[in-house]
């Protein structure tokens, strides 16, 4: 695998410890003229919603995106330097800006030598090539700076074999074909987005002898069944033919060679060889016009009707293709990835307001800088709406007239795309402190997909004070109607304690709240608008990672005045605000309990009889949801009493000290040895279809075809034990703190 070394400015150690130094002179209270709060003021905060612009959003969203941005490209450190400049500006900065570099493991294609996808004889003579690149619709898709398509982290190499089709990759999909007679070795396999992660479609595939994976995006998934030039972009909001998905194939997160460890000049490095996570055959994506000539001529046996797509014809399973179709017979295809591995500097720029009264507390905001092409959706909505967020608030500080109760951190995130690796090495950087003083973090990657509805992902703590912020905040276009209100008539669910609610997402891994969640144990969300599920099946939006991401798609589809933008705006500043300004934080603990309980029953339901035959029982779990259940309803009834009471300072700090710490009880950093960062026993990727416990669900579906006392019975009664004492851990986490 080549490797090249890009030398950069390196990290200087003064600069790592003027940036410790910063956030380590937080925990000293400062003298200020500003009268330091005692509660949200909801006067101000009614100043802030009304000061949030559309407008500016809109000028802020053509700045980033008019060029190309991927990490470490000029471009990106140019924007590195306009954010810091932003935050430094003497009428509404911040009251410190500064950068922190990393030297990070990076994939990017070969420009002299671009991949290719060909179509090949016997005798390798070329018969036919597919495009390399995305159609140039709009001149935007062309240019030295518009990366090719590619699987980032692929390896190089150049795999030829009789085409097979495999769905969306799965294992399942993979033994189907086994199961129907399907010969995998030595073939390459045309997959599609869905189903399973980039990187897991080419692991899955070379367990079964596949040596290349294509991947594209099928126009029934991502354009409502549309494929014609006339019915995509800049026609509508779909996906046109050429469009492809880039995006990252590395399995875990954070730097490639320095897991936990912050990717330091000097810091140690794990060889190339011995580095997890890298797919184990070459990938590239293709646009769906050129999977179209592919998968319409292969022989073989139909798909399975759930396999089928809306490439207009009959979907068959290969190997090879059809002797009455475009290619003859015996073709084979040839995979060329010249992908390289390159060692660059990449930088977060953080923004700190200093809080007046709990100055160790902090309340992190964070948005990802990089983008694939001109990302004006993913990531630059999303700081679009950051950097407006920091002006007002910024210009509230520099007139004296507004500073927090506690420190809150703003940050834009280098090199996300490639494997959230800029949010990473900052936990890693600062794990301890973090840890330990982190009240929450928010996290507004793409801040409008569509101008729906909102749809917020987050912990069960954050859910009421999320719901508390919106029900104050108009809907855009729905006169009459919060976002509390709206939302819920798109998206909603009935709880056993509060009835009908919006429906929460939960976390998983799919951006910067990966590290806060699953490796520090910080209440975490994510924020964003989307579209109506009742109106469009596509999985995400439709130019996601593509050359057609642009700013006039976004002016011209997604959200023409801005008005979708401005509302994730008033949303996740009120949101900051509560939490960062807030006497008693705005986190309910009882919240978890609901979802406990559900897990409980889950396990219950599905889990219970065969662990019954195997001598495992589930009581000792069900004490330990009722002991978490009965700890947190205490907690927030003494919670209510100091409220209407004139509590002192210390009482108020000591519950909130428990409110913020609960999330970290869940944390068991042996629960998962074999997923690097995955230490929330609560919300670890779970492969089992039972909605409980993961890695008691995962433990379970390996271990129920094998017979009692094997190892993997063995895991379960572990894993059954790591939950148990999770759970207990957090229900002392919330009891008083005299008691032990």
């Amino acid at each position: 695998m080549h490797w090249v070394k890009v030398v950069g400015s390196a990290v200087g150690v003064a600069a790592i410890l003027a940036l410790g130094i910063i956030l380590g002179h937080f925990a000293i209270p400062k003298a200020t003229s500003t009268s330091a709060p005692q509660d949200l003021d909801l006067v101000i905060l009614k100043n802030v919603l009304g000061q949030l612009d559309a407008g500016k959003i809109r000028e802020n969203l053509r700045e980033l995106s008019k060029e190309p941005h991927l990490a470490s490209s000029p471009r990106d450190e140019a924007l590195v330097e306009f954010i810091l400049q932003r935050w430094k500006d003497q009428t509404s900065g911040l009251d410190s800006a500064m950068t922190s570099t990393y030297e990070v493991l990076l994939s990017f294609p070969n420009q002299e030598q671009p991949n290719l996808v060909e179509l090949v004889d016997t005798k390798e003579t070329v018969l036919h090539s597919f495009q390399p690149g995305e159609e140039n619709v709009t001149g935007e898709q062309a240019g030295p700076n518009v990366v090719q398509p590619y699987a980032a982290y692929a390896p190089p190499g150049t795999p030829k074999g009789l085409l097979v089709y495999a769905n969306q990759g799965t294992e399942n999909d993979f033994k189907e074909l086994q199961a129907r007679g399907i010969k995998l070795e030595g073939t390459i396999a045309l997959t599609r987005y869905g189903g399973a992660g980039r990187g897991a479609k080419a692991v899955n595939a070379a367990k079964h002898g596949v040596v290349g994976v294509l991947v594209y995006t099928d126009p029934g998934d991502i354009n409502d069944g549309k494929s014609l030039p006339s019915e995509t972009f800049p026609n509508s909001w779909g996906l046109p033919p050429s469009g492809v998905e880039r995006g990252s194939y590395y399995e875990y997160f954070g730097d490639p060679l320095t897991p936990y460890l912050p990717a330091y000049p000097a810091s140690f490095r794990l060889n190339l060889n011995n580095t997890p996570g890298f797919p184990p055959i070459p990938a590239q994506p293709i646009g769906f016009q050129d999977a179209k000539e592919l998968l319409c001529n292969l022989s073989g046996p139909s798909a399975p009707d759930t396999w089928q797509g809306a490439l207009g014809c009959d979907y068959k399973l290969g190997p090879g293709f059809s002797t009455n179709g475009s290619f003859p017979e015996g073709s084979m295809v040839k995979l060329t990835v010249n992908n390289r591995l390159v060692l660059r500097n990449s930088s977060n720029v953080l923004g700190i307001i200093r809080g007046a009264v709990e100055p160790d507390r902090y309340v992190v905001y964070g948005n990802h800088r990089d983008s694939w092409i001109h990302g004006a959706v993913d990531p630059s909505s999303g700081t679009a709406v950051l950097l407006e967020i920091t002006r007002v608030l910024g210009t509230l500080l520099r007139k004296g007239t507004w500073r927090p109760r506690r420190s809150i951190i703003f940050a834009s995130w280098g090199a996300e795309e490639f494997a959230l690796i800029g949010s990473t090495e900052f936990t890693e950087e600062f794990f301890s402190k973090l840890q330990e003083r982190t009240v929450a973090y928010i996290n507004v990657d793409i801040s409008v997909f569509a101008n729906a509805t909102l749809r917020a992902q987050g912990t069960p703590p954050v859910q009421s004070v999320i719901f508390s912020a919106v029900k104050e905040i108009d809907a855009p276009g729905r006169r009459g109607l919060s976002i509390y209100d709206n939302w819920i008539q798109y998206s909603n669910r009935r709880s056993p304690v509060y009835g009908l609610i919006p429906s929460m997402g939960t976390l998983g891994a799919g951006s910067d709240y990966a590290p806060f969640i699953h490796f520090l144990g910080i209440s975490s969300m994510d924020l964003a608008y989307t579209y109506d599920r009742n109106k469009t099946s596509a999985r995400i939006y439709p130019t996601y990672h593509t050359a057609f991401d642009t700013f006039e798609y976004v002016e011209k589809f997604v959200d023409p005045d801005f008005s979708s933008h401005q509302a994730v705006a008033r949303t996740a500043v009120s949101v900051l605000l509560r939490l960062s300004d807030s006497f008693f934080l705005p986190l309910n603990v009882s919240d978890y309990s609901e979802t406990l309980r559900s897990f409980l029953t889950a396990a219950q339901d599905h889990l219970e009889t065969l662990l019954a035959e195997h001598n495992i029982s589930l009581r000792p779990l069900v004490t330990a949801v009722e002991k978490f259940e009965t700890a947190a309803a205490a907690l927030i009834q003494h919670i209510a009493a100091l409220q209407s009471s004139s509590p002192d300072p210390l009482q108020v700090r000591i519950v909130n000290d428990q409110l913020m710490l609960l999330e970290r009880a869940f944390l068991n950093p042996r629960a998962f040895p074999e997923e690097l960062y995955y230490s929330h026993v609560l919300w670890a990727p779970r492969t089992s279809s039972v909605a409980t416990f993961p890695g008691l669900a995962n433990a379970y579906s390996k271990a129920q075809n094998t017979s009692s006392g094997s190892e993997a019975w063995s895991e379960v009664q572990r894993q059954l034990s790591v939950v148990v004492m999770a759970l207990e851990g957090a229900a002392a986490t919330l009891r008083p703190v005299a008691d032990l």
